[in-house]
């Protein structure tokens, strides 16, 4: 063979050998975009999950429910210890208002009873100032009420005043008129008592 047929033969293996190298060039390339195609379609479809959002929207329903159902009980719970209150002062109120009645001979509005001697030393005893239905010993129970029906809550103090009042009136319009002056000292008696419990100055004597 002569010189000239094998550097012909080199230069046509070299120039395939060179456009393989191309070709496979570009199928790794082509190779490289279609992975990196495939990657971004996949990236580009992803979408976050609506069940967080709706997890969360429903977790502040719910905590907002039970928001408004504690602070109803809570009002619920305030509403009865004031008609409580409220009660307890009406029929103390009468039955001072009814054993000073009896101490001055007459018979009672609310009793079916006959004032006897026996009786009216009896209501006088009660009434004394260290008497069951002394002015003392009727704001004491009054005030230990509104303590036993708040916990013991100073904050609650003219919450309870102010059902005391209803409660005072209450027993007022029942009597049918003003109701005796050892009521009106007892409702003074009261109202001092629950200013010393607010503004934490009582005395031993009237502490519970």
């Amino acid at each position: 063979m002569s010189l000239n047929s094998v550097s012909s033969v080199v230069s046509a293996v070299a120039a395939q050998s060179a456009t393989s190298a191309q070709s496979a060039k570009k199928e790794s390339k082509s190779d490289s975009t279609a992975s990196s195609k495939n990657f971004s379609d996949t990236a580009a479809v992803y979408e976050k999950s609506s069940d967080s959002t709706s997890s969360k929207d429903s977790v502040k329903k719910n905590n907002s429910a039970d928001r408004s159902a504690i602070v109803q009980a809570l009002k619920d719970d305030a509403e009865q210890r004031k008609q409580q209150l409220i009660e307890i002062v009406r029929k103390s109120m009468s039955g001072q208002a009814s054993t000073w009645n009896k101490s001055q001979g007459l018979k009672s509005l609310f009793e079916n009873l006959t004032v006897d001697a026996d009786t009216i030393a009896q209501a006088k005893k009660d009434i004394a100032d260290d008497g069951y239905w002394g002015v003392n010993q009727t704001s004491d129970r009054i005030l230990d009420f509104a303590k036993a029906l708040s916990g013991g809550d100073a904050s609650k103090a003219d919450e309870l005043l102010e059902a005391f009042k209803k409660g005072y009136k209450k027993a007022t319009g029942a009597w049918g008129d003003e109701l005796p002056s050892i009521c009106k000292d007892t409702y003074d008696a009261v109202v001092k008592k629950f200013d010393e419990w607010k503004n934490g100055t009582q005395t031993d004597s009237t502490q519970a």
